[in-house]
C-alpha cells in the first residue's frame, strides 16, 4: 500500500513517514500543495493524508482539483481547525474522514486502515455487467459509453454493490462496508445514497441494475 503525506510541517511529515513505514506502508512526502497535488495526479496512490493549511495550495483546494481531475483515492484530512462547518466543507468537498491536531498516531493509523480496508482490492481490475463497466485501479466508471461523475463514497457504494452482483446485501452490511459504522435503523444514510447512486447510475438508462428487496436490502443484478 502506498500513501502520500502532503504536509509542509517537516517535523509532523517525519513523523508520519516514519510511523507509516514502520506499519508496513510505503510512504511519500510533499512539502506543498502544488507537488502535492502533481504527485497525486501522476501516481496510484492508496491514501493521501493532507493537511489543510499548506502552502501554494491549500488543502481544499488540493482536494477539489484531485476531485474534478477523476482522482478518487481516499483523502484524510489533517488540520487544527475543529469548526463544524470547515469539518462539513472538506467532507462536502469529496474527503473521506478528518482527524484534528493534535492526535495520536494510534488513531490515525486505525483511520487510515479503515479507509484503505473500504477501497476496492488491485487483484480484481474491472467488473462489467450489461452496459456498466467499473474500473477498480482508477476508481471510475461508465455506463453505455458515458462517464459516471462519482464521489468517492458513490463510487466505493457501486463496487461494494457490483462486485457482489446477485447477492442480496442487508443495509447494515452496506453500512459496515461502506461508511465502517453501525447500522441504526433511525438512519436513513444507506438509502438516501442508494437513492443518489441510483439517480446516476440507473435513472438516464432504461435497463435498471440496482434493485430494492423491500424488507431485505438491495442487490445489483440485471433482469434483461
Amino acid at each position: 500500500m502506498r500513501i502520500l503525506v502532503i504536509e509542509d510541517e517537516a517535523k509532523t511529515a517525519k513523523f508520519l513517514q516514519k510511523g507509516l513505514g514502520e506499519n508496513g506502508f510505503v510512504v511519500d512526502v510533499a512539502g506543498d500543495g502544488l507537488d502535492g497535488l502533481h504527485m497525486a495526479q501522476e501516481v496510484e496512490f492508496d491514501l493521501v493524508i493532507l493537511d489543510v493549511m499548506i502552502p501554494s495550495l491549500d488543502g481544499w483546494q488540493v482536494l477539489s482539483r484531485l476531485r474534478h481531475s477523476g482522482r478518487q483515492m481516499p483523502v484524510l484530512f489533517l488540520t487544527a481547525r475543529d469548526a463544524v462547518h470547515e469539518r462539513v466543507r472538506g467532507l462536502e468537498l469529496g474527503a473521506d474522514d478528518y482527524l484534528v491536531k493534535p492526535f495520536a498516531f494510534s488513531e490515525l493509523l486505525a483511520r487510515a486502515r479503515s479507509l484503505l480496508r473500504r477501497t476496492p482490492p488491485r487483484g480484481q481490475e474491472a467488473i462489467r455487467m450489461a452496459d456498466l463497466e467499473i474500473d477498480l485501479l482508477r476508481q471510475r466508471a461508465t455506463r453505455a459509453g458515458h462517464r459516471l461523475e462519482l464521489t468517492s463514497k458513490e463510487f466505493l457504494l457501486l463496487s461494494v454493490l457490483a462486485r457482489r452482483a446477485g447477492e442480496v446485501l442487508s443495509r447494515t452490511l452496506i453500512a459496515e462496508s461502506v461508511w465502517d459504522m453501525n447500522f441504526d435503523s433511525d438512519t436513513n444514510v444507506v438509502d438516501v445514497n442508494v437513492r443518489r447512486l441510483r439517480s446516476k447510475v440507473d435513472d438516464p438508462f432504461p435497463l435498471k441494475l440496482i434493485h430494492t428487496v423491500r424488507g431485505a436490502g438491495y442487490v445489483m443484478e440485471s433482469q434483461a
